[in-house]
């Protein structure tokens, strides 16, 4: 069965306490996991009342959820150090008896770092790699050992590597559209390889190039393949139209980029992704507030997907 994600972009307007809503409303109607951006700058409009941060919120929500997976798409590497991501990831892997994923990536809105005094470094590539290096080494590092770690980024000696994720490690998800050296990370370190927002044509060659690349790395454990998509779905067409209206998207552009449109459509779309190799789906919720939007979902359209 397809695991369907609710995936938010609380940067845009959110409290935590919207986010809170829409994480209760994912367990209570069975959705695999609640995952939100890693922003601090709204994309368009005003982001009132302002932005949460990603790791405060998951903190949060792991103590007021019981069975949902929990994690970030993506936080950036610009923001933390390895060595204390490590530490927050592990405790709110605690926090939540072992639900926590972590998607991480370079980062690309160099607007929001400017605007809170965050260095961005034209050059990020080298820096997601030695991340992956620092977190992966860190969580596995048996205790009573230490890890050390010199790179061209971070150094790290002699860390007691502490503390322990409750899982083995905490699933990473790496994702992107480098044709080599993206895939090359994601068979290296990653539980996940994430497609996000890619056009519905490519996602099955996409893919294939890089279970290519997985192959050829020698990897023998199976990379979870998923994509991350926009949501917007109706009982009707009134009902879409006034959902795609509402968060400042045309009808006709959602059908094309989206996961949107009547429910059959939808119903239709989410085969064809699965059907294309997606193993997991994160659905993108632009109005939290809409409750009944995941509501239909859940009973229209989730027990007829894959």
């Amino acid at each position: 069965m397809t695991d369907l994600r609710i995936f938010t972009e609380p940067q845009q307007g959110a409290t935590y306490d919207d986010l809170l809503a829409v994480a209760k409303a994912t367990e209570e109607l069975g959705f695999d996991a609640f995952f939100r951006s890693d922003h601090y700058l709204a994309m368009g409009g005003d982001g009132l009342p302002g932005p949460t941060d990603a790791w405060t919120t998951l903190a949060g929500l792991a103590r007021e959820t019981s069975t949902i997976r929990l994690g970030t798409l993506v936080s950036s590497v610009t923001y933390r150090h390895p060595g204390i991501l490590a530490i927050q990831a592990a405790q709110v892997d605690q926090m939540s008896g072992g639900r926590v994923e972590l998607g991480l990536g370079t980062g690309w809105f160099q607007r929001e770092h400017d605007a809170y005094g965050i260095p961005f470094p034209d050059k990020r590539f080298g820096m997601l790699e030695e991340q992956l290096e620092v977190l992966t080494g860190l969580w596995g590092t048996a205790l009573g050992e230490t890890f050390d770690f010199h790179g061209a980024h971070y150094d790290l000696t002699e860390s007691p590597a502490l503390p322990k994720p409750t899982q083995p490690t905490i699933p990473v998800i790496v994702g992107g559209g480098g044709k080599r050296r993206t895939p090359q990370l994601a068979a290296r370190f990653a539980a996940e390889y994430n497609q996000a927002f890619p056009a519905l044509d490519s996602i099955a060659d996409r893919f294939r190039e890089v279970q290519a690349v997985a192959d050829e790395s020698g990897r023998t454990t199976p990379l979870t393949r998923s994509v991350a998509l926009v949501l917007c779905v109706g009982k009707d067409e009134a009902e879409f139209t006034r959902r795609a209206a509402a968060i400042g998207r045309e009808p006709a552009e959602l059908r094309q980029n989206g996961i949107a449109g009547t429910v059959p459509e939808v119903v239709e779309t989410l085969n064809r992704v699965v059907a294309d190799g997606a193993e997991r789906v994160y659905l993108q919720v632009l109005d939290l507030a809409d409750l009944d939007h995941l509501d239909l979902v859940a009973r229209e359209v989730a027990p007829h997907v894959g």
